[in-house]
């Protein structure tokens, strides 16, 4: 039976401290902060990093280098047969795309998941993968399980600004404007490659009530055979906000009950396009078919 390593990103949410309980390896994610590196859970906290953000830093996401990734691949590969990569979507990262490509010199000792994931649906991944090769599954059976529900994943976020939208080109400053003077929270959604648009509420309360509506038209649709199977985790995220966050948990247990749940902060690279005082959950379908 192959020895499989289970690696991914900070992305994914998963500290260094968890990652040694889970038995898995998670590379860092570097940050820049006013021109100087950071990485993230090893050298920057959350709490630091929402303080930078309160200051109006100059945050930008970056990626660890070829080499750096290489090397931690070749460090695992000396104690372990196989390794199975998991990054952050390849819709939201280069990252991806480049651990492929490094990959093709491993003669298939490496396999990297592009299943369009990220923060705690990513999280979801990284648990399963380790299921699979507790029972025996290789990195490439390992790889296409996950790949074949890689859309079987909802997020949904409401924001308490709109200013870092704005910052990022994604509104234009008017529509920033507006929806302040409105008190507008938009409702955003990540299904696979992409951050949209998905409503415009007044208040943090209708957002809230739009978000666990939506997740119940996804368990009802798009999601209903594995949630008659029992195969729907649902989690809690928040950005910088614990207190409200616990709340809102709180909420999502009493409006899903019986679902396997947790909540998690979202990771930073989600944060840095946000800002702080987020709220979202999210619907994963976890396991396969083969398992119901």
């Amino acid at each position: 039976m192959s020895k499989v390593a289970i690696l991914t990103d900070s992305n994914s949410g998963i500290t260094q401290s968890a990652a040694k309980e889970l038995g898995i390896s998670v590379i860092p994610m570097p940050f820049f902060i006013n021109g100087e590196m950071y990485l993230e859970d090893i050298t920057l906290t959350q709490e630091e990093f929402y303080k930078h953000l309160a200051d109006d830093a100059e945050i930008s996401t970056s990626m660890p280098s070829p080499g750096e990734t290489l090397e931690v691949w070749d460090k695992l590969l000396e104690e372990y047969d196989e390794i199975l990569f998991i990054p952050m979507s390849s819709g939201l990262s280069g990252f991806c795309q480049t651990a492929m490509m490094l990959a093709e010199d491993y003669e298939g000792k490496v396999q990297v998941v592009n299943n369009q994931r990220i923060s705690v649906t990513q999280r979801q991944a990284v648990i399963d993968a380790k299921a699979y090769a507790d029972m025996g599954y290789d990195a490439k059976k390992i790889k296409k399980v996950l790949e074949n529900v890689k859309m079987e994943s909802s997020i949904y976020i409401t924001l308490d600004t709109l200013k870092y939208l704005k910052k990022g080109g994604r509104i234009t400053p008017a529509a920033a404007a507006i929806g302040t003077m409105l008190k507008l929270n938009p409702v955003l959604q990540i299904q696979g490659e992409k951050l949209d648009a998905f409503a415009k509420c007044r208040g943090k309360q209708s957002a809230k009530k739009t978000m666990l509506n939506a997740i119940k038209n996804d368990l009802a649709t798009r999601f209903a055979q594995p949630n008659s199977q029992g195969r729907i985790h649902i989690a809690a995220a928040y950005t910088g906000n614990e207190e409200e966050a616990a709340v809102w948990a709180e909420e999502i247990k009493e409006t899903f009950p019986g679902y396997d749940f947790r909540m998690d902060p979202l990771s930073l690279s989600v944060a840095c396009h946000i800002g702080q005082g987020a709220l979202a959950i999210t619907a994963t379908v976890y396991g396969s078919e083969l398992d119901a």
